[in-house]
């Protein structure tokens, strides 16, 4: 055998707050392969999330292939549009949903890390966040707002990150994060400036290859991963036509599973992909290689506007 091994390694998964998006996955398969797993949650979903949690509302979702069930060692708040917490503006940190959660920004995450488990906690770091308020907006009718806050929080907030946790990473520690190949073709109806976010966040990812690689010793990677209906991906509002078109299209003509991405995320943090850095593992069925459609879902028309 050659197994994913993650036994004594932590995880810090940010960007989970149900059990069916890409980032509930990914933890699973963390805690599949033997780490354990802290997962960081946007604020205003936080109180939600923890509710679900106890009452067991995820326990199906949570079962283990040994029986047992994902566990969180610690949950945090995080707004990842938030480097220190100074940079919130009062009226968000005073607000209903902020005000009882501690330090919410990128930097108090990791300062609440250290505190909770020491200098260098971490072994893997994923980054499962994005947010583009116009996502709905085609590229010509985008605010300079909207564009500016999807390219802060879906990709900077990468930057940002790697650069207040790249300290608690211990060495031969794994960096990832989440992108979808409107970074690179155009995808009708995937406005709001995420295709502009997603190209940036692929472009760190190489530049953070080497500059972490070489300060901190850790791999920076991300992972391209195909539509998937997620609660969060529903914003889209074309999510169903998207995840139909690719089954129908890819060279595996199947829909996509967050557990198949789960299962890349936890091999590129493992020891047997020591080797790959600066790269992005597209796990989309093959619909990546494709340069032509060959066939419509029925009852749908063209994704143009």
């Amino acid at each position: 055998m050659l197994p994913i091994d993650l036994t004594g390694k932590r995880a810090l998964v940010a960007g989970v707050a149900d059990d069916g998006g890409f980032g509930f996955a990914v933890a699973k398969a963390f805690a599949e392969a033997g780490a354990t797993v802290c997962v960081a949650t946007w604020p205003p979903a936080l109180n939600i999330f923890l509710n679900m949690l106890e009452r067991g509302k995820m326990d199906e979702s949570r079962v283990l292939t040994d029986g047992s069930l994902l566990n969180f060692e610690r949950i945090y708040a995080l707004d990842a549009a938030y480097d220190v917490l100074s940079d919130a503006p009062t009226d968000v940190r005073e607000s209903k949903r902020y005000k009882d959660v501690a330090d919410f920004s990128i930097q108090g995450v990791a300062d609440r890390m250290v505190a909770d488990f020491g200098a260098q906690p971490l072994d893997i770091l994923f980054h499962s966040l994005a947010n583009g308020p116009e996502v709905k907006r085609p590229m010509l009718e985008v605010s300079r707002g909207g564009y500016l806050a999807a390219v802060g929080t879906s990709a900077y907030s990468l930057v940002s990150m790697v650069q207040r946790f790249g300290p608690l990473l211990r060495p031969g520690a794994s960096v990832c994060s989440l992108t979808y190949m409107a970074s690179e073709r155009a995808i009708p109806g995937y406005g709001g400036g995420m295709s502009s976010a997603k190209a940036a966040l692929e472009s760190d990812t190489r530049v953070l290859s080497f500059e972490a690689g070489r300060k901190y010793g850790v791999r920076v990677n991300t992972i391209s991963a195909g539509p998937f209906p997620s609660r969060a991906a529903s914003a889209i509002g074309i999510i169903n036509k998207m995840v139909e078109y690719c089954a129908a299209n890819s060279p595996l003509p199947e829909m996509l599973s967050a557990t198949e991405v789960g299962n890349t995320a936890a091999f590129l943090s493992s020891s047997l992909g020591s080797g790959i850095s600066g790269t992005t593992i597209y796990v989309d069925k093959g619909y990546h290689s494709m340069g032509m459609a060959v066939a419509m879902p029925t009852g749908t028309e063209p994704l143009g506007p």
